[in-house]
């Protein structure tokens, strides 16, 4: 399709820096097109203050403001918990984000007629592919427009020259342009002093974290918490029946204090490079911890470590945007066999950034104390014997074969 051809785009729009230059930049490049904006709500808070009335006064004719905050917690963020998916330590908070909002972008797109899907992601980033990916999904027709694959600029600093050129307003400046991804489950932090990964976090300095304290100025004293699982699925905190997003939030309050899910991590992309940033996962990072403890009562070995193996490939799927793929779904109905019984719940300590296990029960708890025991049990130890001997039996043939053999 020619740029001429193009009248109308949908453009994921959060307001931050790529998206608000965005805007003039298509009506430059693009034949003056009708821009609508389209802001996936999946917990981003103040972020989404002012958005609509910025987005008019910098050339849409209109913005849709999705509240997918349920959406995005019940079918992306649980089914990722009960897998246990972990991308390298990074519990994946903008990752499972991406496909929900291009899911709402590809369905306005169609409402509205638009001839072009229009995204703010670099060409050096996973988002662009988690992006694209789910719109080839839901609509494999439409054409994508990457500005950070068509235009000149190349920096952020270039950005913010194009943004003042432009008259459009910022929340940031050149002191404090981060990177950031904000939702209801993290917060992301890259760019500037942290592209060296020599450079220690400023953790203590006012401002930096956002949804957390550094574990140094967290309470002298710990913070205990109750979670009750349901089929893997978090149901209720300390006594109290909520939703999961409810859980969510609380303990993102809980855990934020108490210094909980800070991570600073150097991560392989999946366009080839390595990347350092820092993430705030509080409540992720307790429901994560809690839903580890209680597994490890409720799966038999053999299950326990087969889905171990299998998290790895549900956190790349992920990771690399495949959300909408066959073997992620295959992969959904093991993960579900396996919450069958991981039910119960978990105490945990929390204390200057540490989650300490302080107990946990189960009706489907696998442990039995008595056989388990030091003291008297029913178990016979002198079954051990023959066990041994069978176990090893291909080391003792082994054995004698390179006796035979002179070795």
């Amino acid at each position: 399709m020619e740029k001429k051809d193009i009248k109308k785009v949908v453009l994921a729009y959060s307001g931050g820096l790529d998206t608000s230059i965005i805007i003039p930049w298509l009506k430059e490049n693009y034949n003056n097109p009708e821009i609508i904006c389209v802001s996936g709500n999946v917990g981003q808070a103040d972020e989404l203050d002012g958005l609509e009335e910025k987005a008019i006064k910098t050339g849409a004719s209109k913005i849709y403001i999705e509240d997918i905050t349920d959406e995005f917690v019940d079918d992306f963020i649980v089914p990722s918990l009960k897998a246990g998916a972990v991308y390298e330590e990074y519990l994946l908070g903008t990752s499972f984000a991406r496909p929900v909002i291009a899911k709402r972008l590809v369905e306005i797109a169609l409402k509205e007629g638009a001839d072009a899907i229009c995204h703010g992601c670099t060409g050096k980033g996973n988002d662009q592919v988690r992006f694209e990916l789910t719109i080839k999904h839901f609509a494999p027709g439409m054409k994508v427009i990457a500005p950070w694959r068509e235009w000149d600029i190349k920096s952020r600093d270039e950005e913010i020259d194009y943004a003042e050129a432009h008259n459009i307003p910022l929340k940031i400046n050149r002191e404090t342009n981060y990177s950031k991804d904000k939702n209801l489950w993290h917060l992301s932090h890259e760019g500037m002093d942290l592209e060296n990964p020599a450079n220690e976090p400023q953790y203590e300095k006012p401002g930096f974290l956002e949804m957390s304290v550094s574990p140094m100025q967290a309470p002298d004293i710990p913070t205990y918490v109750t979670i009750d699982f349901e089929k893997g699925a978090p149901v209720a905190l300390d006594g109290k029946k909520m939703t999961a997003k409810e859980i969510i939030l609380a303990l993102n309050e809980i855990g934020g204090k108490n210094g909980i899910g800070i991570l600073d991590i150097v991560e392989n992309r999946l366009v080839g490079m390595k990347s350092r940033g820092i993430y705030e996962t509080p409540g992720g990072s307790i429901l994560y911890k809690a839903h580890a403890v209680l597994e490890t009562i409720c799966l038999d070995k053999l299950t326990a470590h087969k889905k171990a193996e299998l998290a790895l490939t549900y956190a790349d799927l992920v990771y690399n945007g495949q959300w909408y793929t066959p073997l992620r779904e295959a992969l959904d109905a093991f993960v579900d066999k396996t919450q069958e019984t991981v039910t119960g719940s978990v105490k945990l300590k929390l204390y200057k950034g540490n989650m300490i296990n302080a107990g946990v029960t189960s009706p489907y708890s696998l442990y039995d104390e008595d056989l388990a025991s030091f003291g008297e049990s029913d178990y016979d130890q002198r079954d051990a014997e023959g066990f041994i001997n069978l176990y090893g039996l291909p080391i003792t043939v082994k054995a004698a074969l390179n006796k035979k053999l002179g070795k």
